[in-house]
């Protein structure tokens, strides 16, 4: 079985919808299973009703009517017949939503994101299912929130394996096409969870470790990996090959095609992974497979933005050791702060973190108990693999640098533009 993912760019609207299917007409699709994520920017909308929700706002239902506005116009451009089944289908979807919103007395904003971001998710593959099937790829749509059994770390859940694996191995047919949601699984009540933000192309992993898939293949707006971000980098180029160490280094470190949880259960079974382009889908792409001799013979460049540099420095100039170094990373772990960079003295502790779950308030407080406490906001943090003295002066140039970090293979800088 071959596993493939489409993300939210590749499903935007009718038309992309109509491409996904020409795609899987030149490729083939018997025993394929397709994991799909949201329709376009759906989860930024659906994260608007959250907010409207939790804020009592006055503009709740209206932010919930140009969600189902938008999917609408799909349907409408996708199937010549108002009456077809998808309609009803949809609006079902949408129904349910709305009733969880009047009935939940939950006050856990990370739970209640959980049970309403999923329906992107649902939406899009029900309207690719019918479509599919409206068009004569048959196939079975599969909830996969039956399938991948998390715990309850809502917004962030980890895999139960034991129980994911015999729930999928029983539920997925061969030999046919699958289509299921990206990013969503389940805990033991049966309360929706999600993988982390950009989570699909786990969920591919976790089907193809499950499924001993031949391969993985992520599908993109662009030819394959890119050693650097073109948003951001002139000139950027493809990597034909790379190796699982490589590509882990580089989702590590932020790289934004590749899905940092997505290599590790792949490379435990050495299934290739292929990132290709849904716009031309017979060119080869990138493959990343098992080989030292699969490294980028050019730099690889990853920029993050909006990132937080703090600097913690003791209040009585006594040295920060193991003792306190622990204290500090078990208060990251608490209010779920990933850090990016360490950089340690005698007497101070800097790191340069994500603050993705929006804690940095609270964490400011809890450090300052203890130690003096400076930061600098919105700052840039440039990782550079197989640097040279030419890539390191062109992230430099025109920028201040605050910290420069470097290793034999990596070097990373963080600046303030």
């Amino acid at each position: 079985m071959r596993v493939f993912k489409f993300g939210g760019a590749s499903v935007k609207d009718a038309s992309s919808i109509k491409n996904v299917y020409d795609v899987l007409q030149k490729v083939g699709f018997d025993d394929v299973l397709l994991v799909v994520s949201a329709m376009g920017k759906t989860t930024n909308a659906l994260e608007v009703v959250i907010k409207n929700y939790f804020d009592k706002s006055a503009e709740l239902k209206a932010s919930i009517q140009e969600v189902k506005k938008y999917h609408n116009q799909i349907l409408l451009d996708l199937f010549e017949d108002e009456k077809h089944e998808v309609f009803t289908a949809v609006n079902r979807h949408f129904t349910d939503m709305e009733y969880f919103l009047g009935s939940n007395k939950s006050p856990n904003y990370n739970f209640v994101y959980d049970q309403i971001v999923g329906y992107g998710e649902i939406v899009s593959t029900s309207i690719l299912s019918y479509y599919f099937n409206h068009s004569g790829i048959k196939n079975q749509w599969v909830d996969v929130r039956n399938l991948i059994k998390t715990d309850n770390t809502y917004r962030d859940a980890i895999v139960d394996w034991e129980l994911t694996q015999k729930t999928i191995s029983k539920n997925i047919k061969k030999s046919v096409l699958n289509i299921t949601q990206g990013f969503l699984g389940s805990d033991e009540n049966n309360f929706t969870t999600t993988l982390g933000r950009e989570g699909s192309d786990y969920t591919a992993a976790i089907f193809a470790y499950c499924l001993n898939a031949e391969s993985v293949t992520i599908w993109k707006d662009v030819p394959g990996v890119l050693n650097a971000d073109p948003r951001y980098f002139e000139n950027a180029v493809l990597l034909n090959q790379i190796s699982y160490r490589e590509a882990i280094e580089l989702a590590f470190y932020g790289a934004s095609v590749i899905h940092p949880k997505t290599l590790q259960p792949l490379q435990k079974k050495e299934i290739p992974l292929y990132v290709k382009s849904f716009v031309n889908p017979l060119l080869p792409g990138t493959s990343v497979s098992k080989g030292a001799d699969l490294e980028p013979q050019t730099s690889c460049f990853i920029v993050k933005k909006n990132q937080l540099l703090i600097s913690l420095s003791s209040i009585d100039f006594s040295f920060i050791m193991e003792e306190n170094i622990s204290a500090i990373f078990g208060l990251f772990h608490q209010y779920k702060i990933k850090v990016s960079l360490i950089q340690n003295t005698a007497i101070s502790f800097s790191v340069c973190i994500e603050d993705k779950f929006n804690h940095f308030n609270e964490l400011k407080a809890a450090l300052s108990k203890k130690f003096k406490v400076t930061y600098n906001e919105n700052v840039s943090l440039y990782t550079i693999r197989h640097f040279t003295d030419k890539a390191v002066q062109m992230v430099e140039k025109d920028k201040t640098v605050l910290v420069k970090q470097m290793s034999r293979e990596t070097m990373q800088i963080i600046t303030k533009e």
